[in-house]
This record gives C-alpha cells, structure tokens and sequence, in this order.
C-alpha cells in the first residue's frame, strides 16, 4: 500500500469580478482554466468555422462553469497548414476568427465577468508565408539569420535529424541555395534564437498582447527553441522503427537544450516585470513541453528558485502514461506520486486529462469512468484544465478519412491512429442542427452523431444528476479549504480500487473510484484510510450511483460497483 503525504500551502485569489485594486500575484496558483478550441467551439456567421463572437456569446455560461480562466487555441493568422500553429502574422488575428477588434471586445467582456484570458504562443517556429521568412530566403539585410539556414547540396542535408513529421527536418531552398531547420512541418520553418534580434521580436510580441489586456501565454512546443550549434548528427534509438520515423533517433541536439531552458527564465522575468511595472496581477506562462520528468521540471525554473520559469509547465502523465487496456490503480498511484515527488516544493503541480492532441479522455479511460477521472483532475492539488466539452462528458466525434483535417494524418493507413481529428469535431450544444454549434452550415470537422443525447443543454437542469452538474460541484469543493491548502494522500486498495484524501485542521475530502477495467466487473468493498472517524456523507457521486448527495455512508466498508466513484465530506 502505497502512503505518502504531500502538503500544498498555497495562497488563492480568484477573481470574480472586474481587476481589484490590491494586485493578486497568487491568483493561478488554484486556477481551473478552460481551453477552447476555438474553430470547434461556436460558429456565430454560421460560416462552418468557430470564431472570436462566438466565444463572447458564451462567456457567461463560462462563468456559470465555475473555471477562472480560459486558453485559447491559436487565433493569429495563420494559412492554417498545421491548424494556426504556423502563423504567418503574429499581430493580425486570422479573419476566420474574427478581428483585432474581436478579440479585445473579448478581453473586456471576459474580465468584467472575472475571467482571465490566455493566449496560445508559438516562438519556435513561423509559417513559410511569414513575411520574416520570405526576407530570410531572400537574405533582404537584417534578416538573414532569422531562422535556421545551413550549407549542403539538394541531395544531401547538413546532418541526420529527424522531423516530428518523419523524415529529413531539413529543406532545401532553392532560391537561397541552403537548407533550413524544420523540426514540423516544411511550411513551419525553425526561427533562429541565437539571433538577438528574434529574442526582442519575440518579446515585443508578448508586450503587443500583454497592452491588450491579455492575462498570459501557453507557449506551444518550447523544447525545439534551440538546437546544437555545432549540428552534430543525432544519435540511434533503441526503438524499432522506420528510419524515417522521429523516434529513431535519441534528440540530444534538438530539444531541451539548456539555452531553451535559460529563454523561458528570460520571458518569466520580463512578464513579471511587465505586471510589476504596469501594477498588474500577474501575467501567466504554461509551457507544453514533451520531455521526461527531470527535464519538464526544468521549465518550471531551478529547484531554489533563483531563476524562475514557467509558472506550470503541463503535466501530461495522465493522458501518455494510462489507458484502460494495460493499466491499474497502482499505475495510478504511481503515475500522480512520480509527478509529485519530482517537483520541488517551491512550485504548484497540475493536472491535465485531456486537450486537443489526444483522443477524448472517455475514449482512452472508458466512458463509465467520465465522472471518476474528473473528480481525480479536480481535486488533486495544484492547477487543473479542462480541455473544452470534458465538462459535460463529450466524447470522441466520428470522422471519415475523406472528411479529416489533420495534416499530420493524411495516409489512410495511420489515419485512425494518428489523427487529432477525433478530438476536435464542434462543441455539443444542443440538440438542434448541427449541435448547437451554427445554424446549420457545413461544419469543418462533421458533428459527433452522439449529439442528440450528449450534449449540454440536456445537463442543465440542476434537478438532475448529470456530468455538468457534476462538474460544477466539483470547481466549488476545489474553493474550499480542504481542496486549496490540504494534504495529499492516495492510495490503491486493489488493481482497480483507489483513494484520495486531502486533509485540513480536521476536514477531509476523500475520492473513492472503482475503475471497472480489465473485467473488473464484480462490486468492491473498500475503506478511507487515516480517518478516525466511521461515517461521512457524500457531496457529490458519479452519475447512475447507488449514492446520492447527503447520503451518509460508512467509512469503513464503503461497497463500489464497477465505474462508481464518489466525493465524500468527512469532519472528525
């Protein structure tokens, strides 16, 4: 049995109205915040795309969420061929989306209802149509070194490395009669960072959107900013795969380099500085970073906290580390304590289930288990995010190859395992045309048919039990003390049974989650260890269980069906 204890001291400040006068430097620390996919999440010209307006149209239902902030996807212009992470502007917002003019009415609207705004931010690379890299190609003076240019013939790149596209992550231009770096696509070209005037263009950029109003920045793909200046070939993996295939090389020159690691320091020192300057709350930085867990933490800052990183970097060992086929309670356990004990004391966990890279978590968890993972998301401690629909339960949509998206995904042969396309079909509304989504114009991915039964509107009423109703629960028992400033523990009772339990001064709120997998299809008798007291009452239980908020139930020999979980209230 595993027993560990982790104590959170944290300091919450919420926003719930316009900005306060007394700055609020703590206000992520607890932070629930929601990421929108925005060409999936509403339609409001009824043009097939999601857009800026119809974002606005939803902030308040945002707020009757419960979550503090909102993230969105990438809205700059962009010619779209890796979904706006290829942007060819970074000052202009794509017009499929809307206007400059759009996206500060939303700043406004959002903050006057207490919600913060992130942006997505992608420095490692630009679109090929980005004006800098057509001056680039051309060697127009003072661009020249804007992005990563190397000697060879048309048949022979400077070195082995890889795409994470598969194959060369070198191009050959024939107009400047050199290669360029591409560790995506070809139409994304690597910028140069050890040009000191792409550092200033970079910050100049953060500065244009930080005068907006904009609260902080996801920065996408921040391990790939700087690669080895002596362009040393990379080393074989052990994986058995195509040549061609990203895996079949060790990235010792092309990601997490310690320069990558010293920018992300540079960019918190000047967003803080920025908010100490302008007498603002602090402006926020969340880096995606793929790397294992010594160099993630990394990106949070140095474990003394002299230098100073990120203020999360994601935590994706729950959506890359678990599936129903292959795991169990204890993987759980293990999974959430190698997050924990990884991370210096100093800096606030988070927790992630879901976003627009990875199947639908319903899908890779089972879609009994909807209401226990989310209850596990929320009420660990630390930052949480919902990716856009988790809230309601929205599963996986159903798209064709001939109706897909992704440009990652394009041979039928990998289509239906790699393709994100699955993830990001338009929110579920209602059960009108097209989901609620538009008024009916074709839509850019095909609305999930699942969409007459699975969708808000149906869980609104909060009479009924339902995932939103749920979930709503879930964002107020993570304001309380307990959820904020309480100890840690979580234990696995059996291969499918689990338990946590934060305590504060006396009160405890403890998860009891029976998985179901692997056949797991016989009911569990479990308990709430290291509480001394026989009974508590249920604050919230997952939809179709035997329990029902206000039940009081035993302690000590609490009996789960396969797929149950409950949130208990225990004071003693």
């Amino acid at each position: 049995m595993i027993l560990r204890t982790l104590v959170l001291v944290a300091v919450l400040g919420i926003v719930v109205h316009s900005r306060s006068i007394q700055r609020d430097q703590n206000w992520w620390n607890h932070a629930t915040f929601y990421q929108i996919y925005p060409r999936s999440f509403k339609d409001s010209n009824n043009d097939g795309d999601g857009d800026l307006p119809g974002i606005i149209e939803k902030l308040p239902y945002l707020v009757e969420t419960g979550v503090n902030g909102i993230w969105l996807s990438p809205i700059m212009e962009s010619p779209q061929v890796d979904q706006g992470y290829d942007i060819s502007n970074y000052y202009v917002i794509d017009p499929r989306f809307g206007t400059l003019d759009d996206l500060k009415l939303l700043i406004i609207k959002a903050h006057e209802l207490g919600l913060k705004v992130i942006l997505d931010f992608v420095p490692n690379h630009t679109s090929d149509q980005h004006e800098w890299f057509k001056a680039s190609e051309n060697r127009t003076e003072g661009y020249e070194d804007y992005y990563v240019w190397r000697d060879g013939t048309s048949d022979k790149p400077p070195n082995n490395w890889l795409s994470l596209w598969t194959g060369s992550a070198w191009q050959w231009s024939e107009k400047r009669q050199q290669y360029y770096l591409h560790q995506f696509s070809k139409q994304q070209p690597d910028l140069n960072y050890r040009n000191p005037k792409v550092h200033k263009e970079m910050k100049d950029i953060l500065k244009f959107y930080m005068d907006l109003g904009i609260d902080g920045f996801r920065i996408d793909a921040i391990p790939y900013a700087y690669e080895d200046d002596q362009f040393r070939d990379e080393p074989r993996s052990a994986s058995p795969v195509d040549p061609n295939d990203y895996s079949y090389l060790e990235h010792n020159y092309t990601s997490n380099l310690p320069e990558t690691y010293a920018l992300v320091y540079e960019w918190r020192k000047f967003v803080d500085d920025y908010a100490a300057e302008n007498d603002l709350d602090s402006k926020v930085l969340m880096t995606e970073a793929n790397a294992d867990l010594n160099q993630t933490m990394l990106y949070y800052g140095t474990s003394d906290g002299k230098n100073l990183g990120a203020h999360f970097t994601f935590n994706f060992l729950m959506i890359q580390n678990l599936n129903l086929n292959t795991s169990n309670a204890y993987d759980i356990i293990q999974m959430i304590y190698s997050w924990i004990d990884a991370l210096p004391d100093i800096y606030s966990s988070n927790w992630v289930i879901g976003n627009h890279d990875n199947r639908r978590y319903p899908t890779r968890y089972g879609a009994e288990n909807k209401d226990g993972f989310l209850m596990l998301d929320l009420l660990l401690p630390g930052v949480a995010v919902t990716y856009n629909g988790e809230e309601f339960g929205q599963e996986d949509g159903e798209v064709k190859y001939e109706e897909g998206q992704d440009p990652t995904a394009r041979d039928p042969a990998v289509f239906e395992q790699k393709s994100r396309d699955f993830e990001r079909t338009p929110l579920q509304w209602d059960n009108t045309t097209n989901a609620g989504f538009n008024e009916g114009a074709k839509t850019w991915l095909p609305v999930s048919k699942k969409y007459q039964e699975l969708n808000l509107k149906s869980q609104l009423d909060e009479t009924k039990e339902s995932y939103f109703q749920n979930y709503k629960a879930l964002i107020r028992k993570r304001q309380e003390e307990t959820a904020r400033l309480g100890s840690t523990n979580i234990w696995a009772l059996s291969n499918d049974a689990l338990v946590l339990r934060r305590s504060y001064e006396g009160k405890h709120i403890a998860v009891a989650f029976k998985l179901g997998w692997k056949d797991n299809n016989e009911q569990e008798t479990v308990l709430i260890p290291g509480v001394s007291c026989q009974n508590g009452n249920v604050a919230i239980a997952s939809v179709g269980s035997q329990y029902k908020r206000g039940d009081n139930i035993s302690l000590q020999s609490l009996v789960l069906q396969p797929h149950e979980a409950v949130v208990i209230d225990i004071e003693c």
